[in-house]
């Protein structure tokens, strides 16, 4: 299940907060729990499997900091039963929140590097 109340635990709840992801940008954790939580991940697959590709290095600046990772994603889709894997790569930016801790104020992800001639720009 795509479920924001997991997700709140790790999003700092908060309009400045943002995600980045192929199919849109989220602004906010109410449009990051309701378009990537609701729609993206629920409507869309019924089951979703996300695992890294290794461990994620993470760079800390005081009270702040990035983490970044590869991942493989394979899911079934709602609407026709059909598996679905995709591979992708991320980016976090994490920030120390007074009173609260560590959260997850943007995220970045997108599909692997394209490298053939006139590919990725």
């Amino acid at each position: 299940k795509a479920d924001p109340t997991l997700g709140k635990q790790l999003f700092y709840v908060s309009p400045e907060t943002s995600f980045i992801h192929p199919r849109g940008h989220e602004r906010g954790w109410s449009q990051i729990a309701e378009n990537f939580y609701g729609t993206t991940m629920g409507k869309t697959f019924s089951k979703r499997t996300l695992k890294l590709d290794a461990p994620p290095a993470i760079h800390v600046y005081g009270n702040a900091a990035v983490a970044e990772f590869d991942w493989h994603f394979t899911a079934v889709r709602r609407d026709n039963g059909q598996t679905q894997h995709t591979t992708g790569r991320e980016s976090q930016v994490w920030a120390k929140i007074p009173n609260t801790g560590w959260r997850i104020v943007h995220v970045h992800y997108s599909g692997p590097a394209k490298t053939g001639v006139g590919e990725g720009y």
